[in-house]
């Protein structure tokens, strides 16, 4: 059978455990499902929400270019991601991914190596807007996100 693969762009929440069902329904061949959801943080009770831009089109693209990327190292049955845009409230919903495999191991780095480029490479802009008024502004990425790349670099698909 082949993998499954879900890249979706949207304003709304979205439900992970429906997510994870989905990805093992009907398939006797997965054996684990890992699961990552990126929340909106706070950030010390500053923030009030998080904007983020995308250009519609070219962001479900490059998304859809790590996930078959992440197919292609690990021997996966599935593969979910979805990105929210707009205006995400703290504790609201950011991101999503899961990934599926027959083994833990493959669908824990097929996750974590997703997430880490969806964090330095992923094309979505992100304003801060604080609860007091003050300046907030678009966020920079972060330098331990780009280093966080690194160790990806000659990994191989494994059998």
């Amino acid at each position: 059978m082949s993998p499954v693969l879900r890249v979706i762009v949207q304003p709304g929440p979205f439900d992970a455990e429906a997510e994870s069902r989905q990805l093992s329904a009907g398939r006797a061949d997965v054996g684990a499902i890992v699961s990552f959801t990126g929340l909106c943080r706070d950030e010390d009770g500053r923030l009030e929400a998080l904007v983020l831009e995308h250009f519609p089109g070219m962001a479900e693209k490059e998304l859809e270019r790590i996930a078959r990327e992440a197919l292609e190292r690990w021997p996966l049955t599935g593969l979910t991601v979805i990105h929210r845009h707009g205006r995400i409230l703290p504790g609201e919903q950011i991101v999503l991914v899961t990934a599926a495999s027959r083994h833990r191991r493959a669908a824990f780095e097929a996750a974590d190596f997703l997430m880490d480029f969806l964090k330095s490479r992923a094309p979505f802009w992100k304003k801060e807007i604080l609860r007091e008024g003050g300046p907030g502004g678009w966020v920079a990425a972060k330098a331990e996100d780009e280093a966080a790349l690194d160790r990806w670099n000659g990994v191989q698909p494994k059998a």
